[in-house]
């Protein structure tokens, strides 16, 4: 009688996905119990609180368990899915991580080492806990049901046997790109009833658009009657509740960081009206041959930047303990984004060796993947001051909340039309109003009202910076 080969089964757990974040959010599977994966393909795509990024997975073999459901919160060292590799006990022992090391650490050795994908070798320490939390969550279309495996007891129970691949269920389907399956997942469609067109059998964001539009017109015709609204969960105050959801993790992390900016720094603001009629005037004739004008913000990033130059305190830090200003050679200028998830602030590094046009440039280029959903947690990091024209929100004003850890950020409100004295006589002029909101720790009012003179001076007079800029 022939001895059963011994198969060793592998727990990947959620890796720390980049800037110390805790948890991430389980958007849908990409694989199912039963399917044969190889190391580094994706198998699920996880929201943090900068981005929806695929999940790719350390070990090849055949998915035993699926740790999780969509609208899971899962934590940081918390069990994703099961990997077992059939093979001879010899083969399946060499695969395991020393048995003197713990998996998460031979995880976090291999990244030191300087391993491949930045989202494998993260590992944390292993919790009794399942490390899990349940958010609300609309409806996704996702794959064919999987299973999903019981939380881990205090005691590893014994390995769970392959699930028998269901023949039913629909073969990979190639999406190559995150974005063409976001658009996908977003629109609600099931990828695998969508014909790929494109030239190596992929999906395409053309093929997604197709059939939304079919979908929307057969579900025009197919749609039900209106169902009544769910009922109330209870009441606070006298009030109905209408319904209750957990914030996602940008929204936790925004609120996090504003809070903490609150309760450290203690901030003062100055603001003041400016006539940019010149600088309105002026920008549209700055436009190259047959290209677009520079952007008003691209414009007043520059003259910022020239500003800090005489002002550099402004684009400084404190010490953790605050004892010690930390000053810096240059600026990076970090730029309010408002997206669909929320605000963002990309960052442009050494914006002070731009020119209008390569700061135009750039803030286009933040701007679109910002919008996207695509910018890396790197790219979200290391400004030294900030920048924010809330003025395409069409507000004029704002008590903005410095973004930690800079020491003072500046907004930008409307530019419109308004009556301005100008040599006795009352004119239309173009106003905009700057506000400037800084870390009274690491200077007084009249220096940053120097700093916010100087950037009023270049706006009126900007013929006066062309030198410069």
């Amino acid at each position: 009688m022939s001895t059963p080969v011994k198969t060793a089964t592998r727990v990947f757990r959620l890796p720390d996905l980049g800037e110390g974040l805790t948890e991430a959010g389980l958007v849908q599977w990409l694989v199912a119990v039963g399917d044969t994966i190889a190391t580094d393909q994706a198998i699920a795509e996880v929201e943090t609180a900068k981005s929806v990024v695929e999940l790719p997975s350390p070990f090849a073999g055949v998915v035993t368990a699926l740790h999780g459901t969509p609208g899971d919160t899962i934590d940081v060292g918390a069990p994703v899915l099961e990997v077992a590799d059939p093979g001879s006990e010899e083969t399946a022992s060499a695969r395991q991580a020393p048995a003197a090391q713990p998996e998460h650490e031979a995880y976090r050795q291999e990244e030191r080492a300087g391993s491949g994908n930045v989202l494998i070798g993260y590992g944390t320490s292993a919790s009794a806990s399942t490390g899990r939390r349940r958010r609300p969550a609309a409806p996704r279309p996702t794959r064919a049901p999987a299973s999903t495996a019981p939380a881990p007891a205090a005691t590893a129970p014994e390995s769970p046997a392959p699930a028998p691949r269901d023949a039913a269920r629909p073969a990979p389907v190639a999406v190559r790109s995150p974005l063409v399956r976001r658009l996908a997942r977003d629109l609600g469609l099931d990828v695998h009833a969508i014909s790929p067109t494109g030239a190596d059998g992929a999906i395409t964001r053309a093929d997604v658009l197709r059939a939304a539009v079919d979908h929307a017109v057969d579900g025009v015709a197919a749609a039900p009657a209106p169902t009544s609204a769910t009922a109330p969960t209870g009441e606070i105050d006298g009030l109905p509740v209408r319904s209750r959801e957990r914030l996602s993790p940008l929204r936790r992390t925004v609120s996090a960081r504003l809070a903490q900016s609150r309760s450290e720094i203690p901030e003062a603001t100055v603001w003041v009206d400016v006539d940019a009629t010149e600088l309105w005037d002026l920008r549209g004739r700055m436009a190259p041959e047959g290209a677009k004008a520079p952007s008003i913000t691209a414009l007043l990033a520059r003259f910022v930047l020239l500003a800090l130059e005489d002002y550099p305190v402004l684009a400084s830090r404190l010490s953790d303990d605050g004892s010690e200003l930390i000053s810096f050679d240059g600026v990076n200028l970090g730029v309010a984004a408002d997206t669909e998830r929320g605000l963002l602030v990309p960052v442009v590094p050494h914006a002070h060796r731009l020119t209008v046009a390569d700061l135009d440039a750039a803030l286009r280029e933040l701007a679109a993947t910002a919008r996207a959903g695509t910018l890396p947690p790197e790219r979200l990091r290391g400004s030294t001051f900030t920048l924010n024209n809330y003025g395409g929100l069409g507000v004029d004003g704002s008590a903005a909340i410095i973004n930690h850890p800079d020491v003072a950020i500046l907004g930008i409100g409307r530019i419109i039309e308004r009556p301005w004295v100008v040599d006795g006589a009352i004119v239309p002029r173009r106003i905009v109003q700057l506000s400037l909101v800084f870390d009274h720790r690491v200077c007084d009012g009249g220096y940053a009202a120097g700093f916010l003179r100087r950037v009023v001076e270049l706006i009126e007079h900007p013929l006066r910076a062309f030198g410069r800029v």
